[in-house]
């Protein structure tokens, strides 16, 4: 089994994966203050949990934005399961040239996305990641990494409008009945989700007209669904994204 990490600001995704396909998957804290005895026994449990040997695990790969978390996570995968991770960064064979101004600012998870949303459509894409940043990544339909857009995420603005206005109460993040809210949890809940469909389909429709082609939209990340159901542009969601981008770097750096 290959084990693959995408540690992400807010979650840690975790899954196993045999051949193509993924068996298994976790979701943990991304906690930067958890030792590397806790993130080994963490390791452990979970696997136990779906009742898979410590041999059967063969090889990891992992991709990570939290530099304070990178290094514990990797000495964690080496003691739980006798292999050594790769791990996503400079170095490593992407198979997608990347045309960012400086290709080591790019987050890791972002080229990952970019990688297996290329090789779902072989065509131009945008990737529109809904994690603690909303996060959109163009991919040229030579399968080239020009750039892309960071925008707060829905959750990190929901939570600023509950801490700085004092009278407004903290909302589920839910599409509410109707656009026009006729209380003031389902204004503020219209103003989040519609809010951020509109921010969607308008940074989608500036893309596309920059680079004068049409090109597919795929959404990954805790809400791409929700958005997607109201969005225009999201073509699809795919739910382990990044999992699966994972799995491809691993195939092209097979020692």
């Amino acid at each position: 089994m290959l084990l693959v990490g995408d540690v992400g600001n807010t979650q840690t995704v975790l899954g196993l994966y045999e051949g193509d396909s993924l068996v298994h998957d976790f979701r943990i804290e991304s906690n930067q203050g958890r030792t590397l005895d806790e993130c080994h026994v963490l390791l452990r449990s979970l696997l136990d949990v779906a009742e898979v040997s410590r041999g059967e695990v063969e090889a990891a790969i992992l991709a990570s934005v939290v530099p304070a978390v990178t290094e514990t996570m990797e000495r964690a995968i080496s003691l739980a399961f006798g292999v050594e991770p790769l791990v996503v960064g400079p170095g490593i064979k992407t198979g997608m040239p990347i045309l960012y101004e400086n290709p080591r600012e790019v987050g890791a998870d972002r080229i990952v996305n970019a990688v297996a949303a290329y090789a779902i459509v072989d065509a131009a894409v945008v990737v529109v990641d809904f994690g603690t940043a909303t996060t959109f990544d163009v991919v040229s339909g030579k399968g080239e990494y020009l750039g892309g857009v960071i925008a707060p995420g829905i959750r990190i603005s929901a939570d600023a409008l509950f801490a700085r206005a004092a009278k407004l109460p903290r909302v589920e993040v839910a599409k509410p009945p109707r656009v026009i809210g006729r209380n003031t949890i389902n204004s503020m809940q219209s103003g989040i989700v519609y809010g951020y469909v509109g921010l969607v389909d308008g940074m989608v429709d500036r893309i596309r007209k920059e680079l004068g082609v049409e090109c597919a939209v795929i959404a990954t990340g805790g809400l791409a669904r929700l958005v997607r159901e109201e969005s225009r542009t999201i073509g699809r969601v795919e739910e382990f994204l990044t999992l699966d981008g994972l799995r491809i770097l691993f195939e092209r750096n097979r020692p």
